[in-house]
């Protein structure tokens, strides 16, 4: 003997009510923010786009290793071309949409933002070539930086700090050209995959390595040398933050460090303020470093060592 079950009526819930009000908080927002209270469309980049594009252009930079899985050699240019053309022109869609939520400010007409986008978007593709360049001494750098490393090509597909730079180096080329929410955008795409958290206005020389990387910072105004090589959990970040007459932070002055050629900072190392670590220091793990390390100093909990001289106790 079988018992039939009656279906579950569905619970009756009030939504009208919410909506209406998260729409008068949405007015209310728009109103102070003295955005249009029209209807209209979206105008804001996406983030799904923009993951669209960023994995068009790895293949692009690295079609035989980023690439499609079933792609040879001898279609490689054809893949290459159809494949940024397509990258292209979807970024030219979203940095319209960056410069029409910009123009609200900027009063930049239609035709102004289609130039601009244009300009942008061929100046972006015109540095590829020299961003490929400069990540594969990223990709060495990481190789010969890390005894565990079989092959660049191990490196490339399997680690987290060089899938960070390779979204770093095309975000900070977008900043460099003014699409600075988008390269905010990518920037962020890559801290959420890796967990390290590169702005995209940090300026990084070549053959960078960053181990491990989980937990990584580097802010904004940072200047990074060549052959500079990091660890999990480092900071590169602020000590003050000024603000003006209002009480409002002040934006975009020199706040983070620089970092010159030839340094290593281990795990857990924080440096904040415009310092200056000198070229060939060393930083020891879990230091916190707010003042100038001179060229060549091996900087740790305990001591710091001077090339060619004798370790010294730092005080307190």
């Amino acid at each position: 003997m079988t018992v039939e079950s009656k279906p579950v009526p569905h619970a009756a819930l009030d939504v009208g009510a919410v909506v209406a009000e998260l729409k008068s908080v949405r007015r209310s927002w728009r109103a102070a923010q003295g955005r249009s209270l029209e209807p209209g469309g979206r105008d804001l980049p996406s983030r799904d786009v923009l993951q669209a594009i960023l994995a068009d252009l790895r293949g692009v930079l690295f079609p035989m290793r980023l690439g499609p899985p079933e792609l040879r050699q001898e279609v490689e240019d054809y893949y290459v071309g159809v494949t940024l053309d397509k990258a292209l022109h979807a970024l030219l869609g979203q940095v319209r949409l960056e410069l029409q939520h910009s123009a609200r400010h900027a009063h930049l007409s239609p035709r102004e933002i289609e130039a601009r986008a244009l300009t942008i978007v061929q100046a972006f593709a015109d540095a590829l070539p020299g961003i490929r360049r400069l990540l594969d001494t990223d990709v060495l750098a990481a190789f010969h930086g890390d005894p565990a490393a079989h092959s660049v090509d191990e490196v490339l597909l399997c680690y987290p700090g060089v899938h960070a730079i390779i979204n770093h180096r095309l975000a900070h080329t977008l900043h460099g050209l003014g699409a600075t929410m988008l390269a905010r955008l990518i920037a962020e795409i890559a801290h959420g995959e890796t967990g390290i958290d590169i702005h995209p206005g940090a300026r990084i020389g070549s053959g960078f390595f960053i181990d491990h990387g989980t937990g990584v910072v580097i802010g904004e105004t940072a200047t990074i040398g060549e052959r500079v090589r990091i660890y999990q959990a480092v900071t590169l970040g602020a000590k003050r933050f000024p603000v003006d007459a209002q009480g409002h932070l002040k934006k975009g002055l020199p706040r983070h460090p620089n970092i010159e050629d030839d340094v290593v900072i281990y795990a857990g190392a924080t440096v904040l303020g415009r310092v200056t670590i000198g070229a060939g220091a060393t930083i020891g793990g879990n230091l916190w470093v707010t003042h100038d390390v001179p060229p060549g100093v091996h900087l740790t909990q305990a001591r710091f060592e001077e090339a060619g001289r004798v370790p010294v106790e730092v005080a307190g």
